[in-house]
């Protein structure tokens, strides 16, 4: 399942980072700008993402650098190509709506050829994995990009009916697919790998009858 998000905060020890989106610990620093007042109080903070060194800065308890994006932690699963699309459209979202849903439906289409779907188009390869018994729950999912992706818009190219409740939502179905067709299987697997021996044996003896 993907990380439950954590909102960056003044002075807490660790969150999820506005730039790489990690969940990470974080260096906070006192600057100083002109006068610091009688009580010596900043009136500037920096944390530092112990993840990928880049810095949030703080006046009072805002974060005015970067603009925070609110969106969730891209699923820890999800193949790297994938997680930087993912990334990338959270890092433009508020800049570019249209932008961030045309990465995320390429995301999406990505993480469709990991499971090796055939097809030429989104809605074939759905179809292909459901006749190789793809989750229904999934197909969902995956009609639900297809249909709010206008049909006729292809992965990657822009759409411009688009807004920002429309990437919102391919921001969650990235992470609810990846989360189905990724992360629980392979938590199934462990578990499964996990059991005795002699178990194991017998479930495929079982099986073999």
């Amino acid at each position: 399942m993907s990380t439950p998000y954590t909102a960056p905060q003044l002075n807490r020890t660790s969150f999820n980072c506005p730039h790489c989106k990690a969940f990470s610990s974080m260096d906070w620093d006192a600057l100083y700008i002109g006068y610091r007042g009688q009580n010596n109080v900043p009136n500037l903070t920096a944390a530092r993402c112990n993840h990928c060194n880049e810095y949030s800065l703080w006046i009072g308890s805002s974060m005015i650098y970067p603009e925070e994006i609110d969106v969730e932690s891209p699923n820890q699963d999800l193949p790297e190509e994938v997680k930087e699309d993912y990334l990338e459209a959270a890092n433009i979202l508020n800049q570019s709506p249209r932008g961030a849903a045309a990465l995320l439906r390429l995301s999406i289409e990505k993480l469709v050829n990991v499971l090796d779907a055939q097809g030429k188009d989104l809605n074939t390869k759905i179809g292909d994995l459901v006749s190789k018994g793809l989750n229904p729950k999934i197909q969902k999912a995956l009609d639900v990009v297809r249909v709010i992706g206008n049909e006729a818009v292809h992965p990657g190219q822009i759409d411009l009916t688009d807004d920002n409740e429309t990437a919102q939502s391919l921001f969650k179905l990235v992470n609810v697919i990846a989360d189905g067709m990724i992360t629980q299987p392979k938590e199934v697997d462990t578990l499964f790998d996990d059991l005795p021996e002699g178990h194991k044996k017998g479930i495929e003896r079982r099986d073999t009858e």
